[in-house]
């Protein structure tokens, strides 16, 4: 089976994300972006003398949190971008030839199959899912204190500030791999991406 290219002619560039999907990933990353700010914001001494108004700066962080999960509701719509989700959510044995290669950091493009997704990015994927939801359900316990016990409010805040720092860490290597790799940024700015890099870094990908 052949890529679907974008325009006739010679197949330089195939397609890679919808539209829907573009919104979701870009939504996101701005509410998630949000977060962190004043999150640093509200910890980081420094930053807090530069901002000022506390109260402010938690109530734009509390209603970024509760908002975070809103694109991918709305991008459920799409069906492309529920079937990307699928993709992301399936394992297969190609996926742990990727992790084991990665782990000898064998960068060979051969030694590294992947579907549409590769083994990193779909536990990328599912890790911040999972982080997110977590982050919204401590935060929440955080800002209705009337509705849990002490206990439970005191290891909520130790959970959702230690998340937090973790998060940062892994969004600033998302951020890097991002940085290294300008065509899978312009994949995601543009929709599509070029015939060589699909073939050498998705070759399993049969769009």
């Amino acid at each position: 089976m052949s890529l679907r290219v974008d325009a006739p002619g010679p197949a330089t560039r195939v397609h890679r994300f919808t539209p829907a999907a573009r919104w979701v990933h870009r939504t996101t990353a701005a509410l998630m972006g949000v977060c962190v700010v004043t999150a640093a914001c509200l910890y980081v001494p420094q930053f807090a003398e530069l901002v000022g108004r506390r109260e402010l700066v938690v109530r734009i962080h509390e209603w970024a949190g509760l908002a975070l999960p809103v694109p991918v509701l709305a991008g459920l719509a799409s069906r492309a971008f529920r079937a990307d989700l699928g993709f992301l959510n399936r394992f297969g044995p190609h996926d742990r030839r990727w992790l084991r290669a990665a782990l000898r950091r064998d960068k060979r493009p051969s030694s590294r199959p992947a579907g549409k997704f590769n083994a990193g990015q779909k536990i990328y994927a599912a890790w911040l899912a999972g982080a997110t939801l977590v982050m919204l359900g401590t935060g929440l316990m955080m800002w209705f204190t009337h509705l849990t016990p002490l206990e439970w409010r005191t290891s909520a805040t130790f959970v959702h500030d230690w998340l937090a720092l973790t998060i940062g860490v892994v969004l600033a290597g998302h951020i890097g791999m991002a940085l290294a790799d300008p065509e899978a940024r312009r994949g995601m700015r543009t929709g599509s991406v070029s015939r060589e890099w699909a073939e050498r870094e998705h070759s399993l990908w049969r769009p």
